[in-house]
C-alpha cells in the first residue's frame, strides 16, 4: 500500500496487533520458531521490500515485524529455546 493511503495504513496499524492478539496463544507455546520462520519468509531472496520508500510503499509485513508485542508474546520460547541450546553446548 501507499503512504498516502492514509485509511489503508489506519486498518494496517490496528487489525496487526488484533491478529496477534488472535494468536497468542499459539505464540506463547511455540513464538519462537513461528517468529523465526515468518521472519525467514519475509525477507527471502527476491521477495519485495517491506518498506520501499523510492516507490512509497510499505508492507503489511512492517507492521507485524516492527510489533513490540510480537516480541514479547515470542519472548519466552525463544528463551527457553537459547537456555537448552546452552546447557547442549555445555553438555558436549
Amino acid at each position: 500500500m501507499r503512504y498516502e493511503e492514509k485509511a489503508k495504513l489506519t486498518a494496517a496499524k490496528v487489525l496487526a496487533p488484533l491478529a496477534i492478539l488472535v494468536a497468542s496463544p499459539v505464540l506463547l507455546m511455540a513464538g519462537g520458531p513461528v517468529r523465526r520462520r515468518y521472519l525467514r519468509y519475509v525477507y527471502r531472496d527476491g521477495a519485495p521490500a517491506i518498506l520501499d520508500k523510492e516507490q512509497g510503499r510499505i508492507s503489511v509485513h512492517w507492521f507485524v515485524v516492527m510489533s513490540p508485542l510480537l516480541a514479547w508474546l515470542c519472548w519466552p520460547t525463544e528463551t527457553l529455546a537459547r537456555l537448552i541450546s546452552r546447557r547442549g553446548q555445555s553438555a558436549s
